[in-house]
């Protein structure tokens, strides 16, 4: 026996339970960021009140999409989640171009919020008589990130656990102050009226509060490290969006029954981030306000080091699948976290960060508002990707799931999303704020293009130079389960193992690749013969 390697090849098994994983997905969305910040936007520039019923929408519609989404995750377990699923459903060559997709997607939403953070603990601070300014706030939480991603990922998980039950608590806490201290002396449901979503600005609207759900679907990037995966992740992810779903549209109504139907788009124009506080203000200890402007500041954080784990365990899976460099595929044998993948998304930020803060550019609208809009895209992309995949898949393998599951929702959840990214592109501009002849109307779906047919290219290089590795491709730790693969008798929905295939003659046994680092067997232990009985 030799001592282990300062690397292994495998993240950290059987770490995280449900609640850990919700909290993952939770962060992600971040509900009290846009509970404060893009619900009152919504209210305020969009000038209708539809916004309460908006959001449940928008959660029912992600409830679809999240049916066919975590039957996946039972048959698939893999850190790449959307690049795992797309090559499996529609192809190895599609998968890599969402890879290439996927990276920036969420090293821009992840990037993009340390600009908010910046600002809101710069303010923060000087409440307390701190004269901090945002780069410096910005700093400190990267810091902190950067030294989180290389440890645990249970620890990440209990941070998020403190910091969301306390969030969720305090906008528990100021949703029943609004709902009982009604402006107009009795509680109105006028801005649930489900007739509202007919209206013509709703298709903006819902462009908008979709941004606010991105990180939900984190949750299964997280399976290699759950606990019992083909169960938590599916659990998890339908209480990632149900929970947030239901306090941001529960938090809309309040606001709309604080300030009045009748005035909450005028009080939301006047007030901007500052509504909700000024609503609870008079019936709350200014403490408790003081309270809700820390827990804005770390329910930002909480994001930042979600979108973290998330963009460095997809690096991680394409390195150990040799899409990327093999250094990629590394984690510490200790906290099993994805050391080069943690390292080069703190590094990326770093630099990010250096370069706004030398042009002087405005933290909020073009580091911000920019990068989480354009990485929001990227996601929504994704999920659009994903959803016809889905359907790929179970049209391949029908006895897999129920009709339901495996046919309707997919189905349903791609022709909802058809629409939702159609008016996210068409609207873009608008969202970020520009000039009608401006070229950022543009730019951003053509880079997304650009990064996807990169993908292409280099999939289909990999497959003439290095065909051992384009095989391998969206198959996970080891090649382990392949979705495709023929099932013995009594299987049920269990794919055999790649090794079981091998030892049947049902597949060649490919020569092992030139040139790779040694580390562990290829193909994962055989599984018990009872469980194939």
């Amino acid at each position: 026996m030799t001592e282990p390697d300062i690397v292994s090849t495998a993240l950290a098994r059987n770490r995280l339970g449900v609640p850990s994983v919700v909290f993952f997905g939770v962060a992600g969305a971040a509900p009290l960021t846009v509970i404060i910040g893009a619900i009152t936007t919504i209210y305020a520039v969009v000038g209708n009140t539809a916004v309460p019923v908006v959001y449940l929408v928008v959660a029912g519609i992600l409830s679809i999409f999240t049916v066919g989404f975590v039957a996946m995750s039972r048959h698939i377990v893999n850190s790449g989640a959307f690049y795992s699923y797309i090559s499996h459903g529609l192809g190895r060559i599609p998968g890599v171009g969402a890879a290439f997709v996927a990276l920036p997607a969420y090293a821009m939403m992840q990037i993009g919020l340390f600009g908010l953070f910046g600002v809101v603990a710069s303010g923060v601070l000087n409440g307390l008589g701190l004269n901090v300014g945002w780069f410096a706030c910005a700093i400190a939480a990267w810091a902190l990130t950067a030294v989180l991603g290389v440890l645990w990922v249970d620890l990440s998980g209990k941070v998020l656990a403190v910091l969301l039950v306390a969030e969720i608590l305090i906008v528990l806490i100021y949703d029943v102050v609004m709902v009982a201290n009604p402006a107009d002396g009795s509680v109105s449901f006028s801005t649930l009226n489900p007739a509202q979503v007919l209206t013509p600005e709703v298709a903006a609207m819902m462009v908008l509060a979709i941004a606010g759900f991105v990180g939900f679907e984190a949750t299964v990037v997280l399976s290699e490290e759950a606990k019992d995966p083909k169960r938590t992740i599916a659990r998890a992810t339908h209480w990632a969006v149900i929970l947030a779903g239901l306090l941001c549209g529960l938090s809309a109504w309040a606001m709309s029954v604080g300030a009045g139907p009748g005035n909450i788009v005028s009080v939301a124009k006047a007030e901007e981030t500052d509504l909700v506080f000024t609503l609870v203000s008079p019936h709350v200890p200014e403490a408790l306000i003081n309270i809700g402007y820390v827990l804005f500041m770390t329910s930002i954080f909480a994001a930042l080091l979600a979108f973290h784990a998330a963009v460095s365990r997809y690096q991680f899976a394409l390195g150990r699948e040799g899409v990327l460099p093999r250094a990629w595929g590394y984690t510490h044998p200790r906290t099993g976290a994805p050391i080069v993948g943690s390292i080069t998304q703190s590094v990326l930020a770093l630099g990010v960060l250096v370069v706004y803060r030398l042009t002087g550019a405005d933290p909020l609208v073009y580091l911000f508002a920019w990068l989480t809009v354009v990485g929001g895209l990227g996601v929504l992309i994704l999920m659009w990707s994903a959803s016809a995949a889905v359907i790929a898949f179970f049209v391949r393998h029908r006895h897999q799931e129920n009709v339901w599951r495996g046919k309707i929702a997919p189905i349903t959840a791609f022709v909802l999303l058809s629409i939702i990214l159609a008016a996210t592109i068409y609207g873009l501009g608008d969202l970020l704020q520009v000039e009608s002849g401006s070229m950022f109307h543009w730019i951003f779906p053509t880079g997304y293009a650009v990064f996807a047919l990169v993908g292409f290219v280099w999939a289909l290089v990999m497959r003439a130079a290095r065909p051992e590795v384009y095989a391998a491709i969206g198959r996970g730790a080891d090649g382990g389960f392949i979705a495709d693969a023929p099932r013995l008798k009594g299987s049920h929905t269990e794919p055999i193992s790649v090794r079981a295939m091998l030892n049947a003659g049902a597949v060649p046994q490919l020569p092992p690749e030139p040139d790779a680092p040694p580390g562990p067997p290829r193909w994962e232990t055989p599984p018990e013969p009872s469980r194939w009985t």
